[in-house]
């Protein structure tokens, strides 16, 4: 495994064409299927009931929000594609809506009492140099003092040690995939994706430098959010975390 180079942003993010392109066909992939005990775990972890608010950062097609506001919680989901957002917003139920924003940009400030970024939802998919922190001092700022945050991430173990269809970047921690998509009408073409790669060790730092205090890092796999210790044999860590103040 060596090193890549990223290209450069051809739209405000280099995932936006991929996401166009795909289009509801990106609910046709495995890692999709987990959404109700994906919900069930995080509503337990972050102990979400309803009548409370809910952001999702990095929504995608809102398979997350939607779940949530099916339960009585309202769930706000903001993506920088504008075709996961069209998709997300067709008919939604009541107390899910949606906005096209950049994660690294956010515009609230202690609006919900938690936060919710999976699935690589934005977080993992920020590979310069210090968008990560951007988008975590985001989140944080749209959490008032005690509000919850669960955000997954890809394990970087796991990536070195198993993904072989990958070169891994050690000096950056990101791995570069060549694959192929299959858009709704079934036209296939070849794309290249970059996901950030974490240890638990550079969560928690990177969580207490932007205010958060870390409650725990899990390692999961999508459908499979359960409360066990990082390892290599996980794809994800999931972290979680409460906004520190009184």
């Amino acid at each position: 495994m060596g090193p890549t180079t990223e290209p450069t942003p051809q739209a405000e993010h280099w995932f936006e064409p991929l996401a166009e392109y795909l289009g509801a066909a990106y609910l046709r992939y495995s890692f999709t299927k987990g959404t109700v005990s994906e919900v069930d775990a995080v509503i337990e972890a972050l102990g979400l009931t309803p009548g409370m608010r809910v952001l999702d950062v990095g929504c995608g097609p809102g398979r997350h929000a939607r779940e949530l506001a099916r339960r009585g919680i309202a769930t706000h989901g903001i993506d920088i594609s504008a075709r996961f957002i069209e998709l997300a917003t067709a008919d939604a139920p009541e107390g899910a809506t949606f906005e096209r924003l950049d994660a690294r940009h956010l515009p609230f400030d202690g609006e919900f009492d938690a936060v919710i970024c999976l699935c690589q939802g934005a977080f993992g998919l920020m590979t310069a140099a210090g968008d990560d922190e951007l988008v975590l001092r985001s989140i944080a700022r749209a959490l008032p003092a005690g509000g919850r945050l669960a955000l997954s991430a890809f394990n970087a173990y796991f990536s070195v040690k198993y993904q072989d269809d990958a070169d891994f970047d050690a000096d950056r921690g990101i791995a570069h995939e060549h694959t192929e998509l299959r858009n709704e009408q079934g036209d296939v073409r070849a794309a290249e994706l970059w996901t950030a790669c974490y240890t638990p060790r550079e969560l928690r730092l990177l969580a207490r430098a932007c205010g958060l205090r870390v409650d725990a890092v899990w390692g999961v796999m999508p459908g499979d959010y359960r409360a066990l210790a990082p390892s290599t044999l996980t794809p994800e860590h999931l972290l979680i975390a409460t906004k520190n103040g009184s």
